[in-house]
C-alpha cells in the first residue's frame, strides 16, 4: 500500500509518499503561498531528482491535485495512476475527545471546527483542506492521526488542571499534549537503537514549535504542552506558559480586549517577542553573538525552560536512561543543547559534542542497531544518562497509523 502523508499550514502543503511494504519514502514535496496573489512555489523530490514549478495555487485541493500530477507524471513520476494511493494521512492536531486515529468524517470535521479556539493556527486549515479533498477525491480514504492520541496514557494527576471540576467535565479543560507523532517515533527509535523496550526517555522536540515528553517503555507519562499548543515551552512566536491573570492587568492598562491580547500572545510572543529580532532561532543566535542583549536573554529563557521541564520529568520518571534532542533546533543548535545540559552534574549528566564514541563503548551501552544519518550519542562514557541526537520522522509514524486504520476498515472487523 502507498500512503500520502499531508502536513498542512494555512497557506502551505507539505507531503511525503511512502511505499508501506518496505516503508520507503518514494517522494517528498511542498507547496507554499496557497491561495495568495503571488505564485506558489511547488517543489518535489522523486528518486533523487528535484522539480520546481511556480504558478498560482487556489486552495489545498488544487495543491493536492498538483502533487498527484507530479507523482503520476509519465516521465518523472513514481506512480502509474492516482489509484495507487491507498489513503491520505493527516498529522491532525486537536478534536477533543475524538482523539486517536480516525477516518475523516463529518463528526470529526465538526469537532475540529468547533474546537478551533484550542488550535487556531492548525485546525482551520486542516478542516478546510479535508473538506476540499473529500469533495475532490471521494475514492481516496482520508485518515486523521490526532497528535493528542499519544498522550492518552498520561496519568490523570499529570493531566488535570486545578480548575473547577465542571471545566474539566463539561469543557474538557485538561492537559492534552501535542507532537505525539514525533515523541512516538523517538520512543520507538530509542528502543531499536538500544535493544531495550523499558527505557525511561525524555524526548525534547525543539523547533518552531517545541515540547518535551517523559516516556517509559515508549509510553507517554507526562508532557510540557497542555490544553493548547500555545502552552509549555516558549514557541517561535507563541507565548508558552504564563500566568493568565496577567491578562487582566494588561487589558486594563492597554485598553485592548482579551481576544486582541490572546492574538498578540499567539503571534508576537515566544522567541520573537522576547528577542525582538526574529522567530527563527538561527537569527536570534546570530544577533546574540553580535551583542544583542534581548536576543541573549531569549536564548537563556528558552534553554532554562527546557532544563526546568527535564528536571520535572526526571522526578516523574524517577530518573532517566536517555535524553533525546530532536527537531530543527534540537538537532542543529549546539548552543541550546550545551546550555540545557550544562550544570546537570547532580544527575551525572555529561556531554562532549566533539567526542566520537568507540564501538566498545557503544556495545557496553547496548546499542544494537546501525545509526542512521544524523543519529549520534553526545554524552561521555561516564555520563549516568545518555544524551542523544535523533532526527525525528513524524511522517512515517502517520503513514503507519494510516495504513493500520485503513486496513481495519477494508478488512474483516
Amino acid at each position: 500500500m502507498k500512503i500520502l502523508v499531508a502536513n498542512l499550514g494555512s497557506t502551505s502543503f507539505k507531503y511525503g509518499l511512502f511505499d508501506m511494504q518496505t516503508e520507503t519514502e518514494l517522494a517528498r514535496g511542498g507547496i507554499d503561498r496557497i491561495g495568495q496573489e503571488a505564485d506558489s512555489n511547488c517543489a518535489v523530490m522523486i528518486g533523487g531528482h528535484r522539480q520546481e514549478i511556480q504558478r498560482p495555487i487556489a486552495d489545498h485541493a488544487a495543491a493536492v491535485q498538483m502533487c498527484l500530477d507530479q507523482l503520476t507524471d509519465a516521465q518523472t513520476g513514481c506512480l502509474s495512476s492516482v489509484e495507487e494511493v491507498g489513503a491520505v494521512g493527516f498529522k491532525a492536531v486537536f478534536a477533543g475527545k475524538l482523539s486517536g486515529v480516525r477516518i475523516v468524517d463529518d463528526a470529526l470535521l465538526d469537532a475540529m471546527e468547533t474546537l478551533a479556539d484550542v488550535a487556531p493556527a492548525h485546525n482551520p486549515p486542516y478542516v478546510k483542506a479535508m473538506r476540499q479533498l473529500r469533495a475532490a477525491f471521494p475514492a481516496i480514504p482520508l485518515v486523521a492521526a490526532l497528535e493528542t492520541a499519544f498522550h492518552e496514557t498520561i496519568p490523570e494527576e499529570y493531566r488535570t488542571y486545578a480548575v473547577p471540576h465542571e471545566w474539566r467535565d463539561m469543557y474538557d479543560v485538561r492537559r492534552w499534549g501535542y507532537h505525539g507523532a514525533s515523541h512516538r517515533y523517538i520512543g520507538t527509535r530509542m528502543a531499536q537503537l538500544t535493544g531495550r523496550d523499558d527505557l525511561k526517555v525524555i524526548s525534547c522536540h525543539l523547533g518552531g514549535s517545541s515540547s518535551i515528553c517523559a516516556m517509559e517503555g515508549g509510553v507517554s507519562r507526562s508532557t510540557s504542552m497542555g490544553m493548547t499548543p500555545q502552552s509549555g515551552l516558549p514557541q517561535n512566536n507563541r507565548v508558552g506558559d504564563m500566568d493568565p491573570f496577567a491578562l487582566r492587568l494588561v487589558k486594563r492598562l492597554s485598553g485592548k480586549d482579551y481576544d486582541t491580547l490572546l492574538d498578540e500572545l499567539a503571534s508576537q510572543g515566544g522567541l520573537l517577542g522576547m528577542s525582538g529580532v526574529s522567530n527563527d532561532l538561527r537569527d536570534i543566535e546570530q544577533a546574540a553573538e553580535r551583542g544583542n542583549t534581548q536576543a541573549e536573554l531569549a536564548l537563556k529563557v528558552y534553554a532554562a525552560d527546557i532544563k526546568r521541564y527535564i528536571g520535572q520529568f526526571l522526578a516523574v520518571l524517577n530518573g532517566a536512561d536517555a535524553i533525546v534532542f530532536t527537531g530543527g533546533i534540537g538537532e542543529n543548535s549546539t548552543r541550546i543543547r550545551s546550555n540545557v545540559c550544562d550544570g546537570m552534574d547532580y544527575v551525572g549528566l555529561r556531554i562532549n559534542e566533539s567526542s566520537v564514541q568507540n564501538p566498545e563503548a557503544s556495545e557496553r551501552r547496548g546499542e544494537t542497531e546501525t545509526l542512521s544519518e544524523g543519529e549520534r550519542r553526545i554524552s561521555t562514557g561516564d555520563s549516568r544518562i545518555d544524551v542523544w541526537i535523533v532526527p525525528t520522522n513524524e511522517e512515517i509514524v502517520v503513514a503507519r497509523q494510516t495504513m493500520n486504520r485503513v486496513s481495519r476498515v477494508q478488512g474483516p472487523e
